[in-house]
């Protein structure tokens, strides 16, 4: 075998491996290549190559609205909602990574719940959820007729909506991601940071703002871009449990079957830079908060 410092000394398997992974990277990021590509083609382009043209012309498109669909209002929904289940998911994963650092009665039990929902087929969750709340519906018309409420009765419609039962199925499917974030981050947390600041005379809160915090802040950041991300493109659990408006992601399904231009490519590359950005912005202050701080 030569020694000079060119020689291939990389084993047998080395190739078929990296076929295997330049396969699987091209089948994942392909497909939003392509989108990306075909949303730039001109105005006589249409929804497979050859390229005709190059523009803006079907973000202009996009710009003035698809038919009778509120892009702009579908967007701001989804971005108030993610926002929202972004926030929830990481106090409620933090809080939970607390708790179960001490033995709860009945933890495992509860664990095992929490995360259940995971291998749950997303449909059948959406489909449950929207029944509790209809049941809930029919609850709250017996309860306002018994009561004499003839206004409520008159302008209620129903208890599904964006931040109720929409709220709750995104919640199902974000909340088991950020307690196993958080479980495994507290699993490898050194308790010995805690007892120096109690020796120092810090209190419990004052512990975890300028200890605790600090240590698993970036492990948080993951969450809540998991959380974000996760919400923002969720189809199969919001489709039966949102009541009568649409997200960003139901409304591009939808549209799927009744626009046959490159604008619903132009919609779905910018949901996908908005997708990015966030992983982006979470890069970016995971690596702010893991930087060496100037001394005061």
């Amino acid at each position: 075998m030569s020694n000079t410092p060119f020689a291939d000394n990389r084993a047998p398997g080395y190739w078929p491996l990296a076929a295997v992974f330049a396969a699987f990277v091209l089948f994942l990021y392909g497909p939003m290549l392509t989108i990306f590509v075909l949303s730039f083609q001109g105005p006589e382009g249409g929804l497979t190559f050859p390229m005709r043209g190059w523009s803006l012309h079907w973000y202009h498109q996009l710009a003035k609205g698809l038919g009778v669909v509120d892009i702009g209002a579908a967007f701001r929904r989804s971005l108030a909602l993610g926002t929202v289940v972004m926030a929830l998911t990481v106090v409620l994963s933090v809080l939970a990574g607390l708790a179960f650092r001490k033995k709860l009665r009945g933890g495992d039990a509860l664990f095992y719940v929490t995360v259940a929902s995971l291998i749950m087929p997303s449909i059948i969750v959406s489909l449950g959820i929207g029944l509790q709340f209809r049941l809930i519906d029919g609850g709250l018309r017996h309860v306002a007729e018994a009561a004499g409420a003839t206004g409520f009765l008159e302008t209620f419609n129903t208890s599904l909506g964006l931040y109720t039962s929409a709220l709750g199925a995104h919640l199902t499917w974000t909340l088991p991601f950020g307690l196993l974030i958080m479980f495994a981050v507290f699993n490898r947390f050194n308790p010995a940071y805690e007892e120096a600041a109690r020796d120092l005379g810090a209190t419990p809160w004052q512990t975890f703002r300028h200890v605790v915090f600090p240590l698993i802040a970036p492990s948080v950041v993951g969450v809540g871009m998991f959380g974000f991300t996760l919400s923002w493109d969720e189809i199969a659990r919001t489709s039966q449990a949102i009541g009568d408006v649409n997200t960003l992601p139901l409304e591009l399904q939808g549209l799927t079957t009744t626009v046959t231009t490159p604008a619903i490519y132009a919609l779905g590359t910018l949901t996908t830079v908005v997708s990015f950005a966030v992983m982006g912005l979470a890069i970016l202050l995971t690596w702010w908060l893991k930087s060496p701080r100037p001394k005061g």
